[in-house]
């Protein structure tokens, strides 16, 4: 029995999805420059040329993989967190065991995390030397979260962008290591706490 003109539609869709959740996770281990077209499809079981009938180009795929991998989701939720009568220590603390809990069961979000601050490390290759952190809405949400922290004694003094990008630096070497790695210990929230709290050691565990 011949599919319906419907069904074929959700097929297409289906394989386009299918296209770009994988190919999101091959970019993000291989960056752009390392990855060959030919090599993606061997890596998500399809033609070559099925990858072509969705994008033109490898240029197009990525720019397509940027929109889905944005922080969007996140912001939202930093957003809402930055406006909850709280202290700034309970603010983190609520962030911190999100992003962890998601490194450790979403591979996509790890995923996102390391082309988004790919992308952001590339940007700064043409910043002036005078710029101390990346770009990134995500890093102001963070800092303007530390400066509340700062000004109620929780949170360490200097920079707040400076503590956000190390802060976010720590994640991007956990998910690094949950899409690099199969054997390694997840980084507790305590330590990355530690990235920014007042009063504790700033390091962390690195396993």
């Amino acid at each position: 029995m011949p599919k319906s003109k419907e069904r074929c539609m959700e097929i297409r869709e289906e394989m386009r999805n299918t296209i770009l959740q994988k190919s999101l996770l091959y970019f993000a281990r291989n960056g752009f420059a390392g990855t060959k077209i030919s090599d993606l499809s061997k890596s998500i079981g399809i033609g070559q040329g099925t990858i072509y009938v969705y994008f033109e180009s490898k240029e197009e795929l990525f720019q397509e993989i940027l929109k889905i991998a944005d922080y969007e989701q996140e912001l939202q939720q930093l957003r809402l967190l930055l406006k909850m009568p709280i202290s700034a220590k309970g603010k983190l603390r609520r962030l911190s065991e999100n992003v962890l809990h998601k490194l450790q069961k979403d591979k996509q979000f790890a995923a996102r995390v390391a082309l988004n601050t790919q992308m952001l490390l590339e940007q700064s290759e043409s910043a002036s030397v005078n710029e101390t952190s990346y770009q990134s809405t995500l890093y102001e949400c963070t800092a303007k979260l530390i400066e509340q922290g700062q000004k109620e004694g929780t949170m360490v003094e200097g920079s707040a962008m400076k503590l956000a990008d190390y802060y976010w630096g720590v994640v991007y070497l956990y998910a690094l290591k949950r899409l690099f790695t199969t054997q390694y210990e997840m980084i507790t929230v305590a330590d990355l706490e530690r990235t920014v709290l007042e009063g504790d050691v700033r390091c962390v565990t690195l396993r």
